[in-house]
């Protein structure tokens, strides 16, 4: 347990949280955040073809190149701990064992908010196969009766994250996040995976996009903050406020 604030980022492949919300990790954990990752895969099978095509790849080896990737943007990005559950992927395996470790995390974390993927991916079931298996783990860790005795978990906001092709995936944002400040260590952490180049160029210029949308919807040319990158989420449940 930590005296810290804390907050949960469940990524279904060993590259998604860097992508989706490495500046939200960054941004968190300079501000006192204590922010645990957990991947569910290291994303070998379905996206790794810059490994596979190399000659004499075997699964292992593919395993601990994204494992040292992943690790080396964890880094960059300054996460409290980064956990690694080797589910296998193309698809999940998100079964009862995988739950019981998911929910034990949960609870240890005790995470202020949590992140995942949208909740609708038709070209990678993976992402929201995981964001379905996140909202069951979030329940059963509320359960006063599992495991008895144990500090339940309150009611975090999840947060899903920007999906690859927002347009076919039925996600709309209702929060954008400066990231301008640590952008040079989310950049940082995307360079670190190197067995998807193709995407470094394609995130930044998500960045870039999300950062208009902040200035415009912080006031736009009428007193909008400068914000250059930015990220988008949507909450999936209500925010409980005492003034708007």
């Amino acid at each position: 347990m930590t005296a810290n604030r804390t907050a949960l980022v469940i990524s279904a492949h060993a590259a998604d949280f860097v992508w989706r919300c490495g500046g939200a990790i960054a941004l968190h954990q300079k501000l006192g955040y204590d922010v645990t990752v957990a991947c569910l895969s290291f994303g070998e099978r379905g996206e790794s073809a810059k490994l596979w095509k190399q000659e004499g790849t075997t699964l292992e080896k593919v395993k601990a190149a994204r494992q040292k990737e992943a690790e080396a943007a964890a880094k960059a990005l300054d996460v409290h701990d980064i956990q690694f559950f080797d589910l296998g992927d193309y698809p999940l395996d998100l079964g009862a064992e995988a739950r019981e470790r998911t929910v034990d995390l949960i609870r240890a974390v005790q995470p202020a908010f949590m992140m995942s993927h949208s909740m609708w991916d038709p070209y990678n079931t993976d992402h929201m196969n995981t964001t379905k298996f996140v909202l069951e783990c979030r329940m059963v860790a509320q359960a006063w009766g599992h495991k008895p005795g144990e500090k339940v978990l309150g009611a975090p906001q999840l947060y899903l994250f920007e999906p690859h092709q927002t347009e076919q995936m039925g996600w709309k944002p209702d929060v954008f996040l400066d990231i301008t400040e640590v952008w040079d260590k989310k950049r940082a952490a995307i360079e670190c995976m190197e067995g998807q180049e193709h995407l470094w160029a394609y995130y930044t210029n998500v960045a870039e996009n999300r950062g208009n949308h902040f200035r415009r919807n912080s006031g736009g040319q009428a007193g909008g903050r400068a914000a250059r990158y930015a990220e988008g989420f949507q909450s999936v449940f209500p925010r409980t406020v005492d003034e708007l």
